[in-house]
Order: structure tokens, then sequence, then C-alpha cells
């Protein structure tokens, strides 16, 4: 279980999150949202423990501070949104990095798919992750030759390999079509519940947290607004209040829209 208790967290000496407190189970997907600039990534990197933080994070009882870098990748798997590429690995080496936690020596030789120090057991996960998300026919592609849709599950595929405890999500489809957002969201919660894994993600689409998530906090101007069950907390006051803007009745009004379109 991951315990946050009355967490700020900021920069240049200012909080952007304040006095955050909630808890998340084994299994449970959490999801986040709240309008630009309200403080879902620094959420998102203080619990990955790459961003400073006061208050308390603990995961299964233990302070998240006193673990190791590496003893933390093996619990904790940050996916961020695609971006620009900079780096020439191939697809295969770019999933073996979700690895690294648990081989000596490896980033030092990361060429021809495969890396020092890997074992049998190591290059099974690997090619496990890569055959369960679609991708043994561009496994010796570059990255930077994918389209975005491909690259995404690279980085879901990596994120398999490395075998977390939990799964952070900052705006993991932003740059993806409905199809392909559905798709990885679908493969990755349905993997995260049959191996008990926990996830906590950052969405702005508010029909996709609703259809996935277990439990959502709304943010607002770095404080939880509102959190619990999706039915309870996507209420039509609740989200005019944080985005100024009266959501729920723009949504029933989009609803509409859609049945009178004709399929003809």
């Amino acid at each position: 279980m991951l315990e946050i208790k009355n967490l700020y967290s900021g920069y240049n000496g200012t909080d952007v999150i304040r006095d955050i407190s909630f808890t998340v189970d084994k299994g449970e997907v959490f999801f986040v949202v709240g309008p630009n600039g309200c403080g879902k990534t620094t959420l998102l990197k203080s619990i990955a423990n790459i961003q400073a933080y006061r208050g308390n994070i603990t995961l299964d009882g233990r302070e998240l501070s006193s673990y190791s870098r590496k003893a933390l990748a093996k619990k904790i798997a940050l996916m961020s949104q695609a971006s620009e590429i900079y780096f020439p690995y191939s697809v295969y080496d770019t999933v073996s990095l979700g690895r690294y936690a648990y081989s000596e020596g490896f980033l030092r030789n990361l060429s021809g798919g495969s890396f020092a120090g890997s074992s049998g057991t190591d290059t099974e996960i690997i090619e496990t992750a890569i055959n369960r998300l679609g991708l043994s026919d561009v496994k010796d592609r570059m990255i930077n030759e994918l389209s975005g849709g491909q690259l995404q599950r690279v980085f879901l595929a990596r994120t398999l390999a490395q075998n977390p405890d939990i799964i952070l999500l900052d705006e993991p489809t932003n740059h993806l079509d409905l199809k392909h957002q559905v798709e990885l969201l679908r493969y990755l919660i349905s993997w995260a519940k049959e191996n008990n894994k926990t996830v906590i993600g950052v969405m702005h689409d508010l029909n996709l947290a609703r259809s996935f998530a277990d439990t959502i906090a709304v943010m607002s101007n770095g404080e939880f607004a509102a959190q619990g069950k999706p039915e309870a907390v996507l209420s039509g006051e609740i989200l005019k209040q944080v985005y100024d803007m009266d959501i729920r009745a723009f949504m029933l009004e989009s609803l509409e829209n859609w049945r009178n379109t004709r399929t003809d």
C-alpha cells in the first residue's frame, strides 16, 4: 500500500502542491484530474522521488526516501507522455532498459539486442513484453523511426519489463489518437489488475478517467478538491468549480449530438 500524508512540494521556495493526503491499495487504479498548472505532474514526480518534498510518502510501511535508487526502481516506474527522442536505441534495447534495476552493468553495453549482465530470465521477460504489445516485427528498428502509437507501446513494454509494484502515468495518452489511447489503457490496467499492481495516473481526458479509474481525485490550485468513486467525484458542481465551466452540461450536449448523428 502507498500512503501519502501532508505532502508539500514545489519549486524555488514556492509550494505547488499543499497538504495532499491519500492512500492507494494494491490493485487499485487511482487517477488525478484537474486543469493545467494545478500540480498534477509535481505530485507524480514527488511520488517517484525525483522531486523534493515535505511530508511523508510510505510504501508498504517504509518511507520512500529510505530506498536506494536501484531498490526504488523495482518498486515504482514512471511512464511519461511521448516526446522527442534523442538516443538511437532499438525497440529491443529500449524495452531492455526496464531491467536495469535487476542486472549489473548493462547500460555500458547496450547493443545488438542484448546487454551485459542479462540473464535468461531477463531475456524472457523482455521478449514477453515485446510480444504482448505486438512489437515483435519492429523490435530491431530504432525508436526514432516509430509512430507515436508504436512508441507508446514500446514505453509500456519497458514499464512491464521493469515489473514495478506501482506504475505512475504522466498523461501517457496525450499524443495518441482515441483508438490507441483506449488500447494502451485497457492493456496496462488489465495487466495491473491481473498482477495486483497499483496504477496512479494524471489524466486530462475526463471520459477516460471515469471509464478506467477505481478512484479519482480532482485537483485544483495544488490541493485535492475532491476524491472518491468516479461517479461521485465527477459531479457537475465539483467540475464547474474547478474548471470554471459546466463540463457535465457540455458532455451531455455532445452525447446528444452523437445520438442525433445519422449512421446510414
